[in-house]
């Protein structure tokens, strides 16, 4: 249970090409913004709003620089070690099998709910981009909603998430150009949101600024935290990088300063023009995003006919460009959301296939998990597994309840990776790191408090599933892994 893998076992088992060292600071900058603008600011503004208000623009900045130090603790171990399975692989060197099945099992929770809670995304800009379209269809509330919303499934998230699923199984690979072009055009539908809501600003829609409190930026920073998650692309792209001591912060907080100025100024136009304040009861008592009660007391507002606060939509920014009088806009906004997101979908469950085969490979998960399609050379059935967890989640959960399940789990294996870079600076301070955290005895800590803090701020549901979750995960270890890891029969198990 307690058996460690050596660093080099595990770069061994992994071994690429020596790559050319091409990246310098500004491809970097350019991959960081890349891999993280996207699915969060598109459907996460809403929750934000309802838990900070305009405070919202704080919990930004908390929740990218929690993100930033614990992307520094990723960058040393990745550049030690580029090797599949990142997080889970880090904690096998570092503190043994049981962890490393610990944030295996973590990571799988991630990438499913996160596929979910962009599945949902999804839907709210379908439908929202239906009713604004020429043909005006409006889809039936009850079928554009999970039960917490006043519905009783989300129809168009379901649909979604199958469709994805049946391309991966298939063999459907995302195509990097047509991502790139998709990273394109979600920064530039932000920069137009921006231009055309800025001028609009009304000082009066910023007070009061947090009228939950300190309390109230904390818990929107630990949902937006899901936000800011795709950092660690540029920490694991250390080995291609030129001087990566150098530019590997450079380009980590080049990228992290463009995205926070980007979502700050969006979090300012969406509070400026339009207004953010979060709904209250009937007897003044606050309602938590995705609640039964805040479902309720949306559905009591929409159905008078009024177009209702920020935090009943579930097309934010969309939303606002509608009511200040950009609908043409709106839609196009819509437009990109409904083509670029599934592509996130995709990423989301081929990336949890990814964690499969490496848990499945280190003999912890069966093989018959990684079975191969025949014909389209796939995993079809974990595939159709993760498929399916993702489906369902989606058919009935609001997306601000999935993004801080998925949190949990990013929070705790960022938690993991920021202790795994202190224990191997004791245990093994001779290798050599192409990248080292500057004052690591203070970065690492403050990387693993934040982790913690924010997750503390989750909601208690987030905060009960891991542990369950994990449980569950334990059990499975203790029956099957414990007996079939390929480290009981290796020389290099301590």
């Amino acid at each position: 249970m307690w058996r460690v893998k050596s660093l080099d076992a595990v770069s061994e088992v992994d071994e690429r090409k020596s790559l050319r060292r091409s990246l310098g600071p500004l491809q970097l900058t350019l991959l960081g913004i890349g891999s993280t603008i996207g699915t969060g600011i598109f459907v996460l503004t809403a929750e934000a709003a309802q838990q900070a208000g305009p405070g919202m623009l704080v919990s930004f900045i908390l929740a990218a620089f929690v993100c930033g130090i614990a992307t520094l603790c990723y960058a040393e171990m990745s550049a030690m070690a580029p090797v599949s399975g990142a997080a889970y692989a880090y904690a096998y060197v570092s503190f043994g099998e049981f962890w490393a099945w610990a944030v295996g099992w973590a990571l799988v929770l991630e990438y499913a709910i996160t596929g979910s809670a962009v599945a949902v995304g999804w839907s709210g800009y379908f439908v929202g981009l239906l009713k604004g379209s020429v043909f005006h269809i409006v889809v039936p509330p009850s079928l554009a909603n999970g039960p917490y919303a006043g519905g009783v499934i989300n129809l168009p998230a379901v649909i979604i998430s199958i469709l994805v699923t049946l391309l991966l199984v298939r063999g459907t690979k995302e195509s990097a150009r047509v991502n790139a072009l998709f990273v394109a055009v979600k920064v530039v539908v932000l920069a137009i949101f921006i231009a055309l809501s800025l001028p609009l600003l009304h000082a009066s829609n910023f007070h009061p600024f947090a009228p939950l409190g300190v309390s109230g930026i904390a818990s929107a920073s630990a949902s937006i935290f899901f936000t800011f998650v795709g950092f660690d692309a540029v920490a694991t792209a250390a080995e291609e990088t030129r001087e990566p001591q150098r530019n590997i912060p450079l380009g980590l907080f080049g990228a992290l300063s463009v995205v926070t100025i980007i979502y700050v100024l969006v979090a300012i136009g969406v509070t400026g023009a339009y207004g953010s304040q979060p709904l209250f009861g009937p007897h003044g008592e606050y309602l938590s995003p995705g609640s039964l009660g805040l479902g309720k007391a949306c559905e009591s507002i929409t159905a008078s006919g009024t177009s209702g606060p920020l935090v009943c939509s579930q097309e934010a920014l969309a939303f606002v460009l509608r009511q200040i009088g950009y609908p043409l806009f709106a839609n196009l906004l819509g437009l990109v959301a409904f083509l670029a997101l599934p592509s996130v979908i995709l990423m989301m469950i081929y990336g949890q296939t990814r964690v499969f085969f490496v848990m499945s490979r280190d003999g912890l998960l069966p093989r018959a998990l990684s079975r191969v399609h025949p014909r389209w050379q796939t995993p079809h059935i974990m595939t159709l597994g993760t498929g399916t967890a993702v489906t369902v989640a989606a058919a009935f959960l609001p997306v601000g309840r999935l993004a801080a399940i998925a949190n949990s789990g990013t929070l705790f294996a960022f938690f993991m990776v920021s202790l795994a870079v202190l224990r191997l600076r004791r245990t093994d301070p001779q290798r050599v790191r192409p990248f080292r955290v500057a004052v690591v005895w203070i970065i690492a800590p403050l990387s693993a408090a934040g982790c913690v803090l924010l997750f503390l701020f989750l909601s208690t549901e987030a905060k009960l599933v891991l542990p369950v979750w994990s449980a569950i995960g334990l059990l499975i270890y203790i029956s099957y892994g414990v007996r079939k890891s390929r480290m009981a029969r290796r020389p290099e198990a301590k």
